[in-house]
């Protein structure tokens, strides 16, 4: 095991943030939050009213006074005091009664591929600000990989697409390292603002945000020659409702998957072809909270002419990897150290090697007190006063205490 990895089983808790859930894993117990992460905040004094899905249930019918936000974007924390406000509301005491003897926390948190040091330092401060006294950085496609089941420490290829709600990483795992990987931003959000511009232009229809999901069930229903939505009449204002081809939604949720299938090609270009043709047989496995679109999977298998699976439970496939690096259930004598487990940004003063005793704080020496004692009165052979020295002459003279 390298140092870092051995800092992970060190971690007590596991960190998810991304842009449509957050997760929280603690060690020995499982997965202790799962919400969205969405705030509802007053902007009159600055409360905050929901947190996670009552959050998410008031979105666009809030009130002026009342605006829902979204901290987290694309796996990067873009508002750290919001981001810190909306995890203390989630964890409650959830946390705090698991971790009333453990002063001492460390936190490991899931960060995309191509984080930048912006990036990592947003989601460092804000793991710190709740109390964290030490924080490793993993990259999400790792511990993704490890969720979803997949011998990323083999010398074999293992490829895996995490497709999230605003962003999707294509990467080839081998030998606990990333041999190529690409990121392209698209997301489930970015097939669901296709389906409402393409029935905003071709029907007149404006689609509310929420409404758009249960489309998702015609674009894999090819028996069904049409699909009724309710919506909004553009030029009206007037709820109406229409019926639509789902091949054509179909078509509409195909064009911005174009750039997907690009970055799928172009990372297998870049891999050797000894690890292509180990995908030949294993295939390609679908993570993330948008790997469930329907007809994604088809989409992929369609165009590389490889096996395409989707693992299961595949939103929580990054916690839950992390997860078991925390609990210990890697063998360290089967797993070559990976490259990309690295501590980014560590706190002052813990950056000490594994098993080495902290430093004790010096403190200057201070001089011995001289104790007196006044007897109240005659006490033996000895009466009046009577005094016990650390240091320093006798004297006969009483001091006063």
């Amino acid at each position: 095991m390298t140092p870092s990895l051995d800092h992970l089983r060190r971690c007590t808790v596991a960190a998810d943030l991304g842009a449509a859930r957050t997760r929280l894993y603690l060690r020995q117990t499982g997965l202790i939050v799962d919400e969205p992460s969405i705030v509802a905040v007053n902007i009159r004094n600055g409360s905050l009213i929901a947190v996670g899905t009552p959050a998410e249930r008031m979105h666009g019918r809030t009130p002026a006074s009342i605006r829902v936000v979204k901290p987290i974007n694309g796996g990067t924390v873009v508002d750290i005091e919001m981001a810190q406000r909306m995890l203390r509301a989630m964890v409650g005491t959830k946390l705090r009664r698991a971790l009333r003897r453990k002063p001492m926390l460390r936190v490991a948190a899931c960060v995309p591929h191509d984080a930048d040091p912006l990036a990592r330092r947003a989601a460092y401060e804000t793991l710190i600000g709740l109390g964290a006294r030490r924080v490793e950085l993993v990259d999400s496609l790792l511990s993704a990989g490890i969720g979803a089941g997949l011998p990323v420490e083999r010398p074999e290829a293992a490829m895996i697409i995490q497709c999230g709600a605003t962003r999707t990483q294509v990467a080839v795992l081998s030998l606990g390292s990333i041999v190529a990987a690409e990121n392209v931003p698209v997301g489930g959000d970015t097939v669901d603002r296709a389906l409402v511009q393409h029935l905003r232009n071709h029907h007149e229809l404006l689609l509310p945000g929420q409404a758009v999901r249960p489309l998702h069930r015609s674009l894999c229903e090819s028996d069904r020659d049409r699909a009724e939505v309710h919506g909004r009449d553009v030029a009206t204002g007037l709820a109406r409702t229409v019926v639509v081809d789902p091949q054509s939604l179909r078509l509409a949720v195909r064009t911005p998957l174009t750039s997907l299938l690009d970055a799928i090609r172009s990372v297998l270009h870049r891999c050797p072809p000894d690890l292509v043709a180990d995908l030949a047989d294993r295939g390609i496995v679908l993570t993330g909270g948008a790997a469930e679109l329907p007809g994604l999977d088809a989409t992929i298998r369609e165009s590389t002419g490889m096996p395409v699976r989707i693992a299961d439970a595949p939103g929580r496939c990054a916690i839950l990897g992390l997860g078991a690096m925390l609990e210990g259930r890697l063998h360290p004598s089967d797993t070559p150290p990976p490259v990309d487990l690295e501590v980014t940004a560590p706190m002052p003063g813990h950056d000490r090697e594994p098993g080495e005793e902290p430093a004790r704080e010096e403190r200057p020496a201070r001089g011995r007190r001289r104790l007196r004692l006044r007897d109240r009165g005659p006490r033996g052979d000895g009466g009046g006063q009577s005094e016990r020295e650390d240091s320093g002459p006798r004297t006969d003279e009483p001091s006063p205490v």
